[in-house]
């Protein structure tokens, strides 16, 4: 059967690393904006990988399961690169929380029901969210646990709270690796693993390896 390689923002990022794990497989290529899915799959196909695109809205639930379903009609979904998001000179704080926060949640939750044994997702969150001074131990296990459909519903997300789009940016990438913490043990009962990636300026990035199986989060 095909395997499928779904690369969910059609950036520099996801596309580098579809060209190291792609090899071979079938690469579905998903983007907000049509125009900018194709032309990244035009370079991916110069380059000889097989390539088709979608458009992804992250932050609606209906589109994140639409791609799914479209890369289970290829085949069996063997990896995810998750590299979508806005930054805080793009949107308001309501819509970074929707895009980065919640839609990095939609992500691993609708694919972590697929993943097939021995997949594996990356997901880009930001070095910037390691530089948010230390959150409670209650808000990291809310970030980190509390139902997709109710995230955005948490007390310190509210309007009156993120006022500014920095510290919005912030705590989403801040969650999306918290996000990856406890949605790598689900990933794991399928044989299955998931990382956060937090590309900074100043070094080349920075890793977070959560355990997906037997207590190993990294690559042998």
């Amino acid at each position: 059967m095909t395997q499928v390689i779904v690369v969910i923002g059609a950036g520099s990022i996801g596309q580098a690393i579809a060209r190291r794990v792609s090899a071979g497989k079938h690469v579905l290529l998903a983007d907000l904006r049509q125009e900018h899915a194709d032309a990244a799959a035009k370079v991916l196909g110069n380059a000889g990988f097989a390539v088709s695109t979608a458009i992804v809205d992250v932050s609606s639930r209906a589109s994140v399961h639409a791609l799914v379903d479209t890369a289970k009609a290829i085949g069996e979904i063997t990896g995810v690169i998750h590299a979508a998001g806005v930054s805080p000179t793009q949107a308001s704080p309501a819509t970074i929380l929707k895009v980065d926060l919640y839609g990095t949640a939609l992500v691993l939750e609708e694919f972590g029901n697929v993943i097939v044994r021995g997949g594996s997702g990356v997901v880009i969150a930001s070095q910037s969210g390691h530089r948010l001074p230390s959150l409670t131990p209650e808000q990291d296990k809310a970030l980190a646990t509390t139902p997709t459909d109710e995230l955005l519903a948490l007390p310190m997300l509210q309007p009156d709270r993120m006022t500014d789009p920095l510290h919005a940016y912030q705590v989403s990438k801040r969650a999306n690796s918290l996000r990856v913490m406890a949605e790598a043990v689900r990933w794991g009962k399928r044989g299955a693993r998931v990382n956060t990636i937090s590309p900074a300026s100043s070094r080349p990035w920075q890793m977070t390896n959560w355990p997906a199986r037997a207590g190993r989060g990294t690559d042998e």
